[in-house]
């Protein structure tokens, strides 16, 4: 009877504990498993590749596979995939109202319970990838931050300090611009990036961060109120340091105009540090400087959440991998091999490679931060505030309104459809 009774205990033990075993990390006896990843990053296939193979120590068989969409068409091109059956396992996941859509509609599974998730992220960090009703529809991947690169071996040619308030930024234009010199690379002719990356890589600074930003969502502020109108008033100041036809320069002229020197100043974002590694001048980066008298602020952007397909075949794997992305050990590979000027949001002291990345990245330290401006709570509705900002920003760029009238259309638009 004993000998029965211990055989009973052991058989029992060992059901108790084969699921953890196998889930190891180590575990390479399983079926073999393809995975397809979806992502707007086709610039990353092969930072993302590699990363991808490092996960296939952990997991051998399962092997996933990148699969990015061209930037503006990912939204459309991934939600006809996911309604026509044909989604990824495994995608980006877009922060705020973007993403919790597809989550709302069924096609985002609920993240909220992989382990790791909630203690080793903080609530703020996953604040842009939990839907009203508190569900967790993806996994903090990874920030971004939006900065302005600079030529240094042109300022200091030019006798120009990096500016520390708004008023200095100008004035170190107006000295490079009488030197024969283009201070600002941007342009306008593929519109997102000069209201992405220098209207709300500025707001921060002149709103007060995300508090500023809630006593806008609040009602407590309007949204042409004399902050608002100064942000637009800034952009229409920079006009006229933007290179000769600046209307007609796209994002990739922009880019080149840099590189190669031939611009002192390019206000973007983090994810082109990488861009700049083989140019035959020194840069740096600062933060986008807040008016005289206001604090110093940063754009942080929760920019990418990894989430899986509901509908995906294979959903232990696709929670597996999340899981991983939740660990110190996952954290640590991506930032490895994440394309530089893209940052880990784990809560965990995560050391990187790069000089640049860790120089941009200490930029956020002692700052205001916030995502951007609308993002959160005014990019949804019709007319979305995105487009009104969007428009409003080159409007007066061009000289076509005020900075007044800009933030007034902002305003109305925003309030056809939004209630505080």
């Amino acid at each position: 009877m004993k000998k029965l009774m211990a055989a009973m205990l052991a058989g029992v033990l060992l059901a108790a504990f084969s699921p953890v075993f196998a889930n190891g990390a180590n575990e390479g006896s399983g079926e073999k498993v393809t995975l397809t990843m979806g992502s707007w990053r086709t610039d990353d296939v092969a930072q993302i590749t590699a990363l991808l193979k490092e996960y296939k120590k952990v997991k051998p068989n399962v092997t996933i596979e990148f699969k990015p969409t061209i930037n503006v068409d990912y939204n459309a091109t991934l939600r006809l995939q996911l309604e026509s059956g044909t989604g990824p396992d495994l995608m980006y996941a877009r922060s705020y109202a973007t993403g919790a859509k597809l989550l709302m509609d069924g096609y985002f599974a609920d993240v909220s319970d992989i382990p790791g998730l909630k203690s080793n992220f903080t609530a703020g960090n996953r604040a842009p990838w939990t839907a009203a009703d508190g569900r967790n529809f993806a996994v903090p991947f990874n920030a971004i931050v939006q900065v302005v690169y600079y030529n240094k071996d042109i300022f200091k040619k030019a006798g120009v300090a990096v500016p520390q308030t708004w008023e200095d930024f100008l004035a170190a234009c107006d000295k490079l611009k009488k030197a024969g010199i283009t201070p600002i690379a941007n342009g306008l002719a593929d519109e997102w990036d000069i209201n992405e990356c220098f209207m709300m890589g500025i707001l921060p600074g002149f709103v007060g961060g995300a508090e500023g930003r809630r006593a806008y969502e609040s009602g407590k502020v309007p949204l042409n109120d004399a902050k608002m109108v100064s942000a637009f008033q800034a952009m229409a100041d920079v006009a006229k340091y933007c290179p000769n036809g600046f209307a007609a320069l796209t994002y990739n002229d922009s880019i080149a105009l840099f590189a190669t020197g031939q611009a002192a100043m390019w206000v973007d974002g983090s994810w082109n540090a990488g861009a700049f590694k083989d140019v035959n001048f020194e840069w740096g980066t600062f933060v986008p400087p807040a008016p005289a008298g206001k604090k110093a602020a940063v754009c942080f952007h929760p920019d990418t959440g990894m989430a899986y397909n509901k509908a995906s075949k294979h959903v232990q794997e696709c929670k597996d991998f999340l899981a991983w992305l939740c660990t110190v050990q996952g954290a640590t590979v991506c930032a490895e091999f994440m394309p530089t000027g893209f940052f880990p949001m784990i809560n965990a002291p995560i050391k990187l490679k790069d000089a640049h990345a860790n120089e941009i990245l200490a930029l956020t330290t002692g700052k205001l931060q916030d995502a951007r401006f609308v993002w959160e709570r005014f990019m949804d509705g019709d007319p979305s505030g995105y487009v009104l900002m969007n428009q409003g920003v080159i409007a007066v760029m061009k000289g076509e309104k005020t900075a007044k009238q800009a933030a007034d259309a902002l305003a109305a638009g925003v309030a056809k459809w939004y209630k505080p």
